[in-house]
């Protein structure tokens, strides 16, 4: 059967109808607008028919759930298509072509996937492009910004990502933008401020970051302008205060915007509703808002405010929450405390006091670090006279044997150590060998023989001056030379025992002490045992005496294994340096 005639007005009655279909047959003349009202229809098929004329728009608002026609690529004579509001599912990015007439396209609250196609920028006749609502995906193509005739350009509620191209920013004629809930990122380009036309801005809830652009104050014919929910930082530039024909919105809500409000803000004379919660705005409300007498709706919750709220009919109508979580804002709102008599919050009258404490403290501060640096610079230059004193003492201790006869004293020491015999050598150091000497008089004293192969090693050598003023100035039963017996084998608790022998000598050399001694060359030939298996520590020869007045900066000295290996590069001898010769010989003494 072939149906050359379809009752236009009838046709509208059928609206639980879900599939229509009529395909191949002899129609002619338009598709008659009722068939919109079929709000049931899922599926619709006119094709091998000789219709004619326009789609009508009341096609859109339906359930079609089709995939888009694949024959519509092709259609270059495509002027106005409205499909917005149905279950479109098919990927956008390959169902539409280049349409060189096109002059509207509504393709809105589908469910259109895949990515937005470059050939878009070639339809140079485009007004009216809106893909909102749908699973867009990938980023903006900056091609699209050839299409400079776009008036409306809607791609919100996708899941756009990258950033904002400046092409876009080409499109002179642009009246509304619509870049929000994607997943945009980076900066809003200052380019924006060349869209001189633009009546309608919304790029919230996206992931765009850095200052806002002062360019956007040249954007004088918004109505609207959304950046919420968003990352944006710095300060609220002063040229939104230029845009005096904001009226709809100013939104800057839930962002990481701080300092001042601009009193600028003021001017906006004609704005409805003013959204600044969730930042971290601080100061004073500008007193210029008084004159913002078309405000309906204000919120400046959430953010470091104090002081006065203005007294124009629209702060005095709100309720707390548009106040609320601020540092200390007062006035006639329940839930705020009230201002004095002046007009300032009694907080602000604190404020002006903490001014002054705040002025005096510094002065104070100055005076007190002025007599304090005196009372040191005194205290130091004693204490440098108290050591150079101290120095000059143990200088003229050092030697004090020399005011023997040399002769008696050496002739003593030959005879109790037999002329130096291995018998009476008790340990080996890096710059010499130690014996033990009982003198005639009964006393046991420890003698340090100097390498003979050492350049300079004598009375006036810097090894010997260091040893013997280390040696001079320490008292402590774990710092002597011991006796010449074999080594045995060690339990447990004599380790221990050893190994605390040990730190508290170098306790009392580092911190008892004074100057501190380090003793610089640690090792196992350099710790003795007695007859109890009591450590002690011999050998001074590379010991340095940390003077208070000098960098104590130093040559390469110790026994290689022992040797901290910052020294190497730093060249500057501490505490430290004894103490990471003092780890290695623990950790021999545990698994030796």
């Amino acid at each position: 059967i072939k149906i050359s005639y379809m009752a236009p007005y009838t046709v509208g009655n059928l609206t639980k109808l879900h599939v229509l279909g009529l395909w191949d047959n002899q129609l002619n003349g338009f598709i008659p607008p009722e068939i919109g009202n079929l709000t049931s229809l899922s599926r619709l098929s006119f094709a091998g028919n000789t219709l004619s004329g326009t789609i009508p728009a009341s096609l859109a608002f339906n359930n079609l759930i089709s995939p888009i026609p694949k024959g519509l690529k092709n259609c270059s004579s495509l002027v106005r298509v409205r499909l917005e509001r149905n279950q479109l599912a098919d990927n956008i990015s390959e169902a539409f072509g280049v349409y060189p007439k096109l002059n509207y396209m509504d393709l809105s609250h589908n469910n259109l996937y895949g990515e937005l196609s470059r050939t878009w920028g070639e339809c140079h006749n485009l007004t009216y492009l809106s893909l909102s609502s749908n699973d867009i995906s990938g980023s903006i193509p900056p091609e699209l910004g050839e299409s400079t005739q776009l008036r409306k350009l809607d791609l919100s509620d996708n899941h756009l990502v990258g950033e904002i191209p400046k092409d876009l920013m080409k499109m002179n004629f642009l009246i509304y933008l619509n870049l929000s809930h994607n997943e945009l990122s980076g900066q809003l380009p200052r380019e924006i401020g060349r869209l001189s036309e633009l009546n309608h801005l919304d790029i919230s809830s996206n992931n765009l970051n850095g200052p806002i652009p002062g360019e956007v104050g040249k954007c004088s014919k918004l109505l609207y302008l959304g950046l919420s929910c968003n990352i944006f930082n710095g300060s609220i530039p002063s040229q939104i205060g230029d845009l005096i024909s904001l009226s709809i919105l100013l939104d800057l809500s839930h962002n990481e915007l701080k300092g001042g409000i601009p009193s600028e803000i003021g001017s906006l004379r004609k704005l409805e509703s003013l959204n600044l919660s969730h930042n971290m705005l601080s100061g004073h409300i500008p007193s210029s808002f008084e004159e913002m007498e078309s405000l309906l709706s204000i919120d400046v919750s959430y953010n470091q405010l104090e002081g006065c709220i203005p007294t124009n009919k629209a702060f005095q109508n709100l309720s707390f929450d548009a106040f609320k979580n601020n540092k200390d804002l007062c006035g006639n709102v329940s839930g705020l405390q009230a201002c004095d008599s002046s007009g300032t919050s009694k907080s602000n009258a604190m404020d002006k006091h903490k001014v002054v404490i705040i002025i005096i403290l510094p002065l104070l501060g100055v005076l007190f670090l002025i007599f304090a640096s005196a009372g040191v610079l005194l205290i130091f230059n004693r204490k440098k006279m108290d050591v150079k004193e101290d120095q000059e003492e143990i200088q003229k201790d050092l030697f004090c044997v020399w005011n023997y006869d040399g002769n008696v004293v050496y002739e003593d020491i030959i005879e109790a150590t037999e002329n130096f015999s291995p018998g009476h050598c008790i340990g080996t150091g890096g710059y010499g060998s130690v014996y033990k000497a009982e003198l005639s008089t009964g006393q046991v004293v420890a003698v340090k023989k100097l390498h003979p192969l050492e350049d300079g090693a004598g009375p006036g050598s810097k090894a010997f001056l260091d040893e013997i003023s280390a040696l001079s100035e320490v008292r402590h039963r774990n710092i002597v030379l011991s006796d010449t017996e074999e080594a045995v084998k060690l339990d447990w608790v004599r380790r221990i025992n050893i190994i605390k022998g040990l730190a508290n000598a170098f306790s009392y050399l580092h911190h008892d002490c004074s100057p501190p001694i380090v003793h610089r060359d640690i090792s196992s030939s350099n710790i003795l045992l007695d007859l109890e298996y009591e450590a002690r520590v011999s050998d001074f020869g590379t010991a340095r005496l940390l003077k208070p007045d000098s960098s104590n900066w130093t040559e390469l000295a110790g026994t290689y294994g022992y040797i901290a290996p910052e020294l190497a590069y730093t060249m500057r001898v501490t505490e430290k340096c004894d103490m990471y010769s003092f780890g290695v010989l623990t950790l021999e003494a545990l698994i030796g």
